[in-house]
């Protein structure tokens, strides 16, 4: 990777900035956005200060327009996109019955529409290197989740958007990964929407159970080396995706009890 030009999106906290480090560390030159820009601000100083050569971009990832405009910025400082991983994404909580719709919007224009908007704009100038697109799913994009319906609609949409651009690309020496963590500890459940569009500002499972950003950056990493097509992290993720396809009325009542055990869960 050295001397690669790296975009993250959404890479101010989190997997975005485990993987920042990741990359960074390996030599290449890595692009962070976020639509905060003192919380940027940083995490592009951190990875600075730890010898990275890192830039950040204020880009909100719904936005296309902003979106093209950071693409544009990138080729404008460095000339070369060779890999952007698709990170940006937010989370939600609510009984689908009682949820402000523009909440499920506001989740599928980060999560999806982000994705799509990026790899849109980027994907000429990675096509010209033979680089490569990483998208930051969730098993929740293999099996659906009560209470976070818009979620994983964003991540299903994202997965089938991903396995078709993947295919469109066979003969083109560009590389797609599917990467799907599990729980992992990081501020996405924090930064959850309520059923009327709200942050939470709290995690409702327990963070120190899960695997952390970092490690779970090392092997995404590790995966798209190996020019893996889809990548599923955890015993408690593969285990979910196998019991899904093979026992579903099973895994049915087993994700209801489960997510039914969480703090303040809607589910009674």
């Amino acid at each position: 990777m050295k001397n690669q030009v790296v975009i993250i999106t959404g890479a101010s906290s989190g997997i975005g900035k485990a993987l920042a480090f990741e990359y960074g560390r390996k030599g290449a030159q890595i692009v962070i956005t976020g639509r905060n820009e003192q919380n940027l601000i940083a995490a592009e100083t951190e990875l600075q200060a730890a010898g990275i050569a890192a830039k950040g971009i204020v880009c909100d990832s719904a936005s296309e327009e902003q979106t093209r405009a950071m693409v544009d910025q990138v080729m404008q400082l460095y000339g070369r996109i060779d890999l952007l991983i698709n990170n940006a994404g937010i989370s939600m909580r609510s009984m689908f019955e009682t949820v402000d719709l523009k909440v499920l919007k506001q989740v599928m224009d980060i999560n999806f529409w982000g994705t799509v908007y990026a790899t849109h704009a980027a994907l000429p100038h990675i096509k010209a290197v033979q680089g490569g697109i990483i998208g930051i799913s969730s098993i929740a994009g293999y099996r659906g989740l009560p209470v976070r319906t818009g979620y994983s609609a964003s991540k299903f949409a994202m997965n089938g958007f991903l396995e078709a651009l993947r295919t469109e690309l066979l003969e083109t020496g560009v590389h797609v990964l599917i990467a799907c963590p599990g729980f992992t500890a990081s501020n996405i459940r924090a930064a959850s929407l309520n059923s009327e569009g709200k942050v939470t500002g709290d995690s409702m499972r327990d963070e120190g159970k899960m695997m952390s950003a970092e490690e779970v950056a090392k092997r995404i990493a590790e995966a798209y080396e190996s020019k893996k097509k889809t990548l599923v992290l955890t015993f408690q993720g593969k285990l979910t995706v196998f019991l899904n396809k093979w026992m579903n009325g099973f895994l049915d009542k087993m994700v209801y009890n489960t997510l039914k055990k969480e703090k303040d869960s809607p589910l009674k």
